[in-house]
């Protein structure tokens, strides 16, 4: 989040404004936001299953990027408030209208092989 006095801010505000493009890119950026959506595509994960499902994701990185997910809607938090805590993540109907931008996504990358030309 950034400070609203930031030039930062301004550009950002400037760019997205009118622009679903934009929009949806800044609401869903970052390197993990699009990982955590695609693990919580089948149902709802515990927070363990989500961070042992993305390997290379600290837990103060999860942590935030789940927040901020549910802060601009796209994610749910059910707290069990039980003894041992349970808490689980889900997909709200915004998060779920997406996974099939997601998988097409994954079918596009598949068919022109990106993971070699990402090596």
């Amino acid at each position: 989040m950034r400070k609203v006095s930031s030039t930062n801010y301004t550009n950002q505000k400037a760019i997205t404004e009118g622009c679903p493009i934009t929009s949806t890119m800044t609401m869903i950026g970052g390197r993990w936001k699009l990982a955590i959506i695609w693990h919580l595509r089948n149902g709802a994960l515990r927070y363990n299953e989500i961070m042992k499902s993305i390997p290379g994701i600290s837990e103060k990185m999860l942590i935030q990027q789940l927040k901020e997910l549910i802060k601009s809607g796209w994610v749910i938090k059910k707290d069990f408030r039980e003894i041992p805590p349970r808490t689980e993540y889900r997909l709200t109907k915004t998060g779920e209208s997406f996974t099939p931008i997601l998988k097409s996504i994954y079918s596009w990358g598949m068919k022109n092989n990106i993971m070699e030309a990402t090596k």
